[in-house]
């Protein structure tokens, strides 16, 4: 070995050797209240919040780390994060200048709570005079393993929970920047599963998200879930560069039980059979409104061989000149009940829709698609098949101004003419039918809304009403 490289070599193992002798000195002779309220200081100036924990414990193997017990960190005494134990990586060099720089982070069982008031105000931001410029923020590796989430949003009442979670984020980088474009200046990688996961009384099982995000640009794939007895897969795009987010949603749900589905709403079994739910939608905008009203994309529903407890359609179709008692509207509402979701359903009393005939129906084929456009929901091909007779729907979902636009269900022939029909418009909550009969709410019972001409179409010319995929039985 050369005289240079035999040189080089012994200063480097000697500076090493005297950092690690600096090191263990340091860690073993100081005071560790000294260092805990340091890094309290050094992680609370991080994040722009008040941190604190108890017991301090310091470690230099395998590496320089702080283990501390009972943490909690607050903005403006609104607890956000609290965990039972953190352990912190500390770099070594920093250490001998007396700055605290955290290489890694792992909480453990922790509890974090996140809350956006009526004002449209998070828990976690800081108040207006504080938001001049935020610090910078490099942590190469945080962990949470057994993880409770929970976020409650006053304006909408939505709220969702996650509980034995476990994440993994590598990279994590926020730039240095104003304290409400914290989104558009961060970056990150990583990993986050879930055992349950909740939106309101919407109940999932084994979520899982691989995220990767640069500069506010954030790519969510894939993201699963198993939901209704199927596991759903899809993927989310986040764009918070710009001066207004942009998203793009992919979700696909093969073979789930429609059942359970109906369940949400009530809690007798009203249909029994599997179908397939996909939706590809793009939105923008900073509130819930702006999102819906340049919500665009495509949504469907598809299903065969289900089968309508309680009530025997075709029979009462049959029945219809000598009865006059049986509700399209009901009928409708089971396309209601897939694409547009439980915000037209919400409520809405699925016990009562089809009980009254006994029996059960058949149900060969569903097909509910629909095109949306600056957050309105148009029926593109939506009808039903039993094994005697199709219904079909037309009209608009205005989700915007939460009105139905002329929605029309109607029976319809061989031919696609109708036979029968009832248009329904209004708002969400008090929709109208013509000549004009009101159901009082989709929250309460249905009423019967049928008034129908008194003469059927029996084989004469007529426009078609339906020319969609579904076909006469």
């Amino acid at each position: 070995m050369s005289g240079p490289i035999k040189t080089i070599l012994l200063v480097v193992s000697g500076f090493t050797a005297l950092l690690v002798l600096a090191a263990v000195a340091l860690f073993l002779f100081v005071d560790t209240e000294v260092y805990r309220s340091r890094i309290e200081a050094a992680v609370s100036e991080a994040l722009g919040m008040e941190a604190g924990f108890g017991r301090l414990r310091i470690g230099i193997f395998p590496g320089m780390h702080v283990t501390l017990n009972d943490v909690h960190i607050r903005n403006m005494e609104a607890e956000i994060v609290s965990a039972e134990k953190a352990s912190l990586g500390i770099d070594l060099l920093p250490l001998l200048f007396r700055e605290v720089r955290i290489r890694s982070i792992v909480l453990e069982q922790p509890g974090i709570i996140i809350e956006r008031d009526r004002d449209g105000k998070y828990n976690f931001e800081r108040p207006d005079a504080d938001r001049a410029a935020s610090s910078g923020l490099d942590i190469p590796k945080v962990s949470l393993t057994n993880a409770a989430f929970l976020y409650t949003d006053q304006r909408s009442g939505r709220k969702v929970e996650a509980a034995e979670c476990n994440l993994d984020l590598r990279g994590l980088h926020l730039t240095r920047g104003n304290d409400t474009d914290y989104l558009k200046n961060l970056s990150l990688t990583g990993e986050l599963s879930c055992e349950e996961a909740r939106i309101n009384d919407l109940a999932g099982s084994e979520l899982k998200i691989t995220a990767d995000g640069n500069a506010g640009v954030f790519d969510l794939k894939p993201v699963t879930l198993q939901i209704f007895g199927a596991q759903g897969s899809g993927s989310i795009r986040a764009d918070f560069s710009g001066d207004v987010p942009l998203y793009h949603i992919r979700y696909s749900l093969p073979q789930f039980q429609i059942g359970e589905f109906i369940n949400l709403l009530s809690p007798q079994q009203v249909v029994e059979g599997t179908m397939d739910f996909s939706m590809n939608l793009s939105m923008q905008g900073k509130s819930e409104k702006g999102m819906k009203q340049t919500m665009n994309g495509q949504v469907a529903l598809h299903g065969g061989n289900l089968t309508l407890l309680g009530r025997d359609l075709d029979q009462d179709f049959a029945r219809y000149e000598s009865t006059q008692n049986f509700n399209l509207v009901d009928v409708g509402a089971f396309f209601f009940a897939g694409p547009a979701g439980l915000a037209l359903t919400k409520g809405y009393k699925f016990a009562s829709l089809f009980q009254g005939s006994g029996g059960s129906t058949k149900i060969n084929r569903v097909v509910s698609d629909w095109k949306v456009e600056g957050g309105s929901a148009l029926a593109e091909d939506v009808a039903m098949a039993t094994e005697e007779n199709r219904v079909a729907l037309q009209g608009r979902l205005d989700f915007v101004n939460e009105r139905f636009d002329d929605v029309t269900v109607a029976l319809i022939d061989a031919g696609g003419c109708v036979k029968v029909n009832q248009t329904m418009h209004g708002t969400f909550q008090e929709p109208v039918v013509e000549r004009p009969t009101v159901l009082e709410s989709l929250t309460g019972p249905a009423r019967e809304l049928f008034m129908m001409g008194k003469d059927l179409i029996t084989g004469e010319e007529c426009e078609v009403f339906y020319d969609g995929s579904v076909a006469a039985p």
